[in-house]
């Protein structure tokens, strides 16, 4: 576990860039109660006997008083919180950091010449732009979640804890990421705690600190790490591809006598003169035929010199799930989805 606290400026604008997940603004909505006055009619006269008139009654008006409108409830910490991060009037963040803190950013008298409060604005900005996608909650166990409108992601920050001691109230936060339904796992599990205090009946921004944990222990954040990792293996074995091709046209070019080659050693090669055999045209890694998760192979080489070949890339681990690739002298690069070079060889889907 690694503990920061009280980050300079360096760390404040990477704690921007990760908090600032969202967007929107705090609302905070005060009930106006208003009892509608009550008026007494007027009686209707008394009767009157002939022999004795009696006066008329008449009943006297009156009004209830009106009550005056509730007062406003006292903002809690993390509605402060949640104004400072993501609320889009000006002068939110500056509101909510202590004097100290407010003075040494601010020095100068212009609050946009501080490095930290005007990269934080420009991302504020971005997000507050996107309203609709944002939902804030001043209780319960998320404090706002993003979902942006056809991306099939999205965000939530979760309250692990809202510690209130007096005038100090310390608040745990942790981000969740889902895509397409599906809960995902993060390289690093942060948490944020957030210590606000009590200024002239102003929540501040006291102190922050941040821990990140990475549980080597669970199962199902290991899985997904490592699905994680083999996604990202997929892009390299194309790019891969694509350098072995290269390599084959500028290997024909160089050495028309043979053509292209169907040996990936011919194209590595380091130090000397470039030859036949060495032509150094890709780096040893990939001369070797394997890389980066996959196994590289050259065949097809038809003549001498030879006029055709076929390259292809398989995962490394064949219950990976990950996706063959392959590509011939058109340079057109194909997959196929079950990882086989053999049926993306034949029937290999054009890459888009």
């Amino acid at each position: 576990m690694i503990c920061h606290r009280n980050p300079p400026e360096v760390f404040m604008r990477a704690l921007v860039a990760i908090l600032v997940l969202s967007l929107g603004s705090l609302q905070i909505s005060v009930a106006q109660m208003q009892t509608p006055s009550v008026e007494v009619p007027q009686a209707e006269p008394q009767d009157q006997t002939p022999q004795t008139p009696a006066p008329q009654a008449q009943a006297s008006q009156t009004q209830a008083p009106q009550p005056q409108a509730m007062p406003a409830p006292p903002q809690t910490a993390r509605q402060a919180l949640l104004e400072m991060f993501i609320a889009p009037k000006p002068g939110a963040l500056e509101k909510h950091l202590p004097e100290i803190t407010r003075k040494t950013l601010m020095s100068g008298g212009d609050p946009m010449k501080s490095d930290v409060l005007r990269e934080f604005v420009n991302f504020s900005a971005g997000f507050t732009a996107n309203q609709k996608s944002l939902s804030t909650f001043d209780e319960g166990p998320i404090l706002f979640a993003m979902e942006p409108a056809g991306q099939q992601e999205k965000l939530e920050v979760l309250v692990e804890r809202d510690d209130l001691m007096g005038e100090v109230d310390e608040i745990e936060l942790s981000p969740r990421v889902y895509k397409e339904g599906a809960l995902q796992s993060l390289p690093v599990v942060p948490r944020f705690t957030f210590s606000m205090k009590q200024e002239k009946e102003i929540w501040k921004l006291n102190e922050i600190a941040v821990t990140l944990r990475i549980p080597l222990a669970d199962e199902d954040y290991l899985n997904g790490l490592k699905k994680r990792q083999d996604q990202a293996m997929e892009p390299m074995a194309v790019g891969s591809i694509r350098t072995i091709n290269t390599a084959e046209i500028t290997y024909a070019a160089s050495y028309p006598d043979r053509g292209f080659t169907c040996n990936l050693a011919e194209l590595g090669g380091a130090g000397g003169e470039p030859t036949p055999e060495h032509a150094m045209l890709i780096d040893d890694t990939l001369a070797s035929g394997e890389k980066g998760g996959y196994k590289f192979s050259i065949s097809g080489c038809d003549a001498h010199p030879a006029a055709r070949y076929q390259v292809t890339a398989v995962p490394s681990d064949s219950d990976s799930g990950l996706r063959a690739f392959c590509s011939d002298e058109s340079a057109v690069v194909k997959y196929d989805a079950d990882g086989k070079a053999a049926t993306c060889l034949t029937a290999g889907v054009p890459l888009q």
